[in-house]
C-alpha cells in the first residue's frame, strides 16, 4: 500500500505532500491541471526512465519520496525486517538521477524491480496496444499462475539455439579461412607457455626481481636485529633472558613453562637467522634477468590487447581457441554430434511447446468467459470474445513457443467474431480494454492498481458500471483512479482534486484532500460544467448518498 508521496520541483509541481487511505482514491481536476503528474512521480520513483526535463524551470534537482507497506514477496526479495519501506529518487538538471531504498543507495533496476513487486498502472491508451498479436500473447501468459511451462520453453530454446549457432559456424564457405585464422592464432599464443601458474610465476618473479634492492636490504636488517656481533640482538636477549629464568627455577616450579617457551623462541630464532642468511646469500640483483622477464610480460600483454582480453584470461583464451580448431578440423565427427543434439533438443522443445499450448487454451477459454462477461456488464450485451490459440508447427523455435494468438471479437449476436482492429469501434474498444484490465488486475497479485483515464469514451449507466468494478476492486486492493466520469468519481473513498494556477508567469500545480462538502462540488463541477446549479449540486449528493449506502 502507498502511505505517503512526496514531490519536490517535478514537473510544474513545486512542493506537494500526500497522505493515501486504503480503497478507492479517485483523482480529478480540469483539463490540463496536471493530474497524469501523480502517476508520473509514482513511475518515477519506482524507476522508470527519466531526464533532465522532469526537473521544474529554475531548480537544480526534482525529488520525488513514496512510503509503501511492502508485501511478502518484495519483504523477501528486500530482505527487510520490516514491511515498511521508503523509496527516494532524485533527478538533477543533467538527467543524472540518484535513488535509495530506506536511505540505501541503489540501482534504478533495483528500483524498478521493487516496483513490480508494488504497483501494476494501466494506461489510458491500453486500449491502442490490445490491438497488437505480441501484447494479447503476453496478456495471456501473463494472467496464467504457473509460469513454469513458459520459463521451461525459454530454456530449452536457448540451449536449442546454442547448439544450432555452434553448429552453423562448423561449417559455411568461409569454414577454410576460420581453420586458417584459428590455426595462426593458436600457433601464436603456443609461443609462450600459458597456463595459470605459470602466469602466475611469472608475475611473481617480475615483482622479486624488481625489489630485490628492498628485498636485500630489509632482509640485511632483520638478520641484523636478530644475531649480530655485538650482542645487542633479538637472539642475545633471549638467551639473557632464559639464563636468568634458568638460575632460579628451582624456587619456583611455575616458571618451568615460561622457560620452555624462551627455549622454543631461541630455537626458532636461530633458524630464522639461518633461513635469512642464505636467503640473503642467494638474493641476486640482476638487472639482465629482471629485463628479460619484463620484456616476456610486455609481450604477453601486448598478445592480450591484440585478442581484446585481460592478460590474465590468456590461458583460458588459448584453451577456448584450441578446442574451437579442433571442432573446426574434426568438422564431419563433431557435425554429427550436433546435430543429433540439436534433433534430441527440438524433441525436448516441442513436447515443452505442446505443454505451453495446452495451458495457453485452457487459458484462453477461461479469459474469453470472464471478458465476455463483463463486456455485458459494460453495455455490450451482445458482444463477445473468443481468444485463438493456433500452433504453427512449420514455424522455427522461438523463445515464447510456436503458438499464434489472436483476439477475436463480435460485437452483435450471430456475427463470427474477427480480429479486433477490423471490428470493434474507438469506444468498443475502450470498453474491451477496461474489461480486460479489471480482469488482469484481479489476477494480478500486486497491492497498488493505477488507472489513468480508462474510462475514456464511457459514459451513462455504464460510467456508473466502471465505478462499481473500480469499488469492488478497492476492497482487496489499493486503487488509484484518474476520472473525467462524475459516476466513477462518487464511489471514491478519497478524493483528491487536481487545480492548476498561473502566479508571476509561473505555473503552479496543487493537490488537495476533499472533505464532503468539497467533493460534492467537485462532483457537480464534472456534472454541470462551468455553471453549476441548485440541481447540479442535489444530483452530486444524491449520486454520493447512493454509492455510501
Amino acid at each position: 500500500m502507498l502511505h505517503y508521496l512526496k514531490i519536490e520541483n517535478f514537473a510544474i509541481v513545486e512542493q506537494l505532500e500526500l497522505h493515501f487511505s486504503n480503497g478507492l482514491t479517485i483523482i480529478t481536476g480540469e483539463t490540463g491541471a496536471g493530474k497524469s503528474i501523480l502517476i508520473d512521480a509514482l513511475s518515477l520513483v519506482l524507476g522508470e526512465r527519466a531526464d533532465s526535463n522532469v526537473v521544474r524551470h529554475g531548480s537544480q534537482t526534482a525529488k520525488i519520496q513514496a512510503t509503501f507497506t511492502l508485501p511478502k514477496a518484495a519483504i523477501i526479495w528486500l530482505q527487510n525486517t520490516s514491511d515498511k519501506c521508503s523509496v527516494c529518487r532524485i533527478v538533477g538538471i543533467n538527467g543524472r538521477s540518484k535513488a535509495y531504498i530506506n536511505d540505501q543507495a541503489v540501482s534504478v533496476q533495483t528500483l524498478r524491480k521493487l516496483g513490480e513487486y508494488l504497483i501494476d498502472i494501466h494506461g489510458q491508451h491500453a486500449h491502442q496496444s490490445l490491438l497488437k498479436t505480441d501484447n494479447q500473447r503476453q496478456l495471456l501468459d501473463d494472467i496464467s499462475s504457473n509460469k513454469q511451462p513458459l520459463e521451461q520453453v525459454k530454456q530449452i530454446y536457448q540451449q536449442w539455439k546454442t547448439i544450432k549457432d555452434t553448429l552453423d559456424g562448423l561449417g559455411g564457405e568461409d569454414r577454410e579461412a576460420k581453420i586458417a585464422f584459428l590455426r595462426y592464432q593458436v600457433q601464436e599464443l603456443e609461443e609462450f607457455e600459458l597456463t595459470t601458474e605459470s602466469i602466475a610465476k611469472l608475475e611473481n618473479e617480475y615483482r622479486r626481481l624488481a625489489n630485490a634492492q628492498q628485498l636485500l636490504e630489509n632482509s640485511q636488517q632483520a638478520l641484523n636485529l636478530l644475531d649480530n656481533d655485538t650482542g645487542n640482538t633479538t637472539l642475545s636477549y633471549l638467551c639473557q633472558a632464559n639464563h636468568a629464568l634458568e638460575e632460579v627455577q628451582q624456587h619456583d616450579s611455575k616458571l618451568a613453562n615460561i622457560i620452555t617457551l624462551l627455549e622454543n623462541a631461541i630455537i626458532q630464532t636461530q633458524e630464522a637467522v639461518g633461513e635469512l642468511g642464505h636467503y640473503t646469500q642467494g638474493l641476486d640483483i640482476d638487472n639482465s634477468q629482471l629485463q628479460a622477464v619484463q620484456q616476456q610480460i610486455t609481450s604477453l600483454q601486448d598478445l592480450a590487447r591484440k585478442h581484446r582480453i585481460r592478460f590474465v584470461d590468456l590461458p583460458q583464451h588459448f584453451i577456448s581457441l584450441t578446442e574451437q580448431l579442433d571442432e573446426l578440423d574434426n568438422y564431419a565427427e563433431n557435425a554429427d554430434r550436433l546435430q543429433i543434439k540439436l534433433t534430441t533438443t527440438l524433441q525436448t522443445y516441442q513436447i515443452a511447446v505442446a505443454e505451453l499450448h495446452t495451458q495457453r487454451v485452457q487459458m484462453a477459454q477461461q479469459l474469453s468467459k470472464q471478458i465476455t462477461a463483463e463486456m455485458y456488464r459494460l453495455g455490450m450485451p451482445g458482444g463477445k470474445i473468443v481468444i485463438d490459440v493456433n500452433p504453427d508447427e512449420d514455424s522455427l523455435p522461438t523463445s515464447i513457443g510456436t503458438d499464434t494468438i489472436e483476439f477475436l471479437v463480435s460485437t452483435n449476436p450471430g456475427h463470427t467474431p474477427k480480429p479486433l482492429q477490423k471490428v470493434a469501434s474507438g469506444g468498443e474498444l475502450s470498453r474491451i480494454s477496461l474489461a480486460i484490465q479489471v480482469i488482469t488486475a484481479q489476477s494480478n497479485g500486486v497491492p497498488i492498481l493505477v488507472f489513468d483515464e480508462v474510462d475514456v469514451g464511457i459514459g451513462g449507466g455504464v460510467a456508473e458500471i466502471v465505478g462499481q468494478l473500480l469499488n469492488n476492486l478497492s476492497q482487496q486492493r489499493q486503487v488509484l483512479c484518474i476520472t473525467h466520469l462524475p459516476q466513477v468519481a462518487c464511489q471514491g473513498k478519497q478524493h483528491l482534486q487536481v487545480s492548476k494556477t498561473i502566479q508571476q508567469n509561473s505555473t503552479h500545480t496543487s493537490i488537495k484532500i476533499l472533505n464532503q462538502q468539497q467533493k460534492i462540488e467537485e462532483i457537480a463541477r464534472m456534472l454541470g460544467g462551468i455553471e453549476i446549479t441548485s440541481q447540479t449540486i442535489a444530483h452530486a449528493e444524491e449520486m454520493l448518498q447512493l454509492t455510501e449506502k
